[in-house]
């Protein structure tokens, strides 16, 4: 058996019990799921899933700002489902 030690840190009470009842759930306690996680950090070099913030990229942005620019303009055509159809066949 592996040398096994003591870590002690701070988890937010609401989280340490949804974690519990979640890994109860697939079999395990949840030091076996945080062992889980940090073998696999190692295995991989890193976290094992994309960590990240949510930020649109430079052309997604202007492609929102272009949308709310059009949604706002008056002169903007509209079309219906049909007349857009309509519209694509005669091109």
């Amino acid at each position: 058996m592996a040398n096994t030690i003591n870590y002690t840190c701070r988890i937010d009470s609401e989280v340490k019990q949804k974690s519990e009842v979640l890994f109860k759930e697939l079999g395990m306690s949840l030091s076996t799921a945080i062992n889980v996680f940090l073998k696999e950090a190692i295995r991989t070099g890193g976290f094992p899933f994309n960590v990240c913030l949510k930020n649109p990229n430079k052309e997604t942005l202007t492609a929102m700002m272009e949308s709310n620019q059009l949604l706002n303009d008056p002169n903007t055509k509209t079309y219906s489902v049909e007349d857009a159809l309509k519209e694509l066949k005669n091109d």
